[in-house]
């Protein structure tokens, strides 16, 4: 089939198949002629059942309860505090939501780290800062050693644990550890 037939034929199939979707639908749905037949619908009915079981349960949490009695504290259960974490592609540093591996998988918002010791990107040295603004130093102090210990290493992007710190530089590296 040439070109301008395949074009002609798909025309005429586009052309059918609109004057078929313009045709009106619906009207009288009313059924005419005798006949029976069955069919669905709602409807509504009574009904009884019995039933037992057994079953076990097994692991960590709050326990059972008796009727009225609540399973989990009144002043609720703590969660962990997120650890601020320094972030190379944005150069600052975030709360970390799910860390693990040396790295953070799930950055939140701006944060500053606790102890005031900040990763300093441009000398790669740890350092305190005096003003922190947004998860950055507006204001460098002198080297510092992070009390968590886990330090961002630039040359892979991961945070190790820093066996010994010189002028805010480790100078030993461990295993990964978790940022967050």
């Amino acid at each position: 089939m040439s070109r301008l037939a395949s074009l002609a034929a798909v025309t005429s199939l586009v052309a059918a198949s609109l004057a078929l979707a313009a045709c009106p639908r619906g009207g009288d749905k009313t059924p005419t002629g005798g006949g029976t037949g069955t069919g669905a619908g709602a409807g509504t009915g009574t009904g009884a059942g019995t039933g037992t079981g057994a079953g076990t349960a097994g692991g960590t949490g709050a326990g059972t309860s008796a009727s009225g009695t609540a399973l989990l504290p009144a002043d609720g259960i703590a969660c962990r505090a997120l650890g601020c974490v320094y972030h190379a592609g944005a150069g600052g540093y975030f709360a970390c939501t799910s860390g693990g591996a040396g790295t953070c998988f799930h950055f939140g918002a701006p944060c500053a780290p606790a102890d005031g010791c900040l990763f300093d990107a441009t000398d790669g040295r740890y350092k305190a800062c005096a003003q922190i603004v947004e998860g950055t130093c507006a204001a460098w102090g002198a080297a510092c050693a992070p009390a968590s210990g886990c330090l961002f290493d630039a040359r892979d992007g991961l945070h190790r644990a820093c066996d010994a710190v010189t002028d805010g530089k480790c100078t030993r590296w461990g295993a990964v550890c978790d940022p967050g």
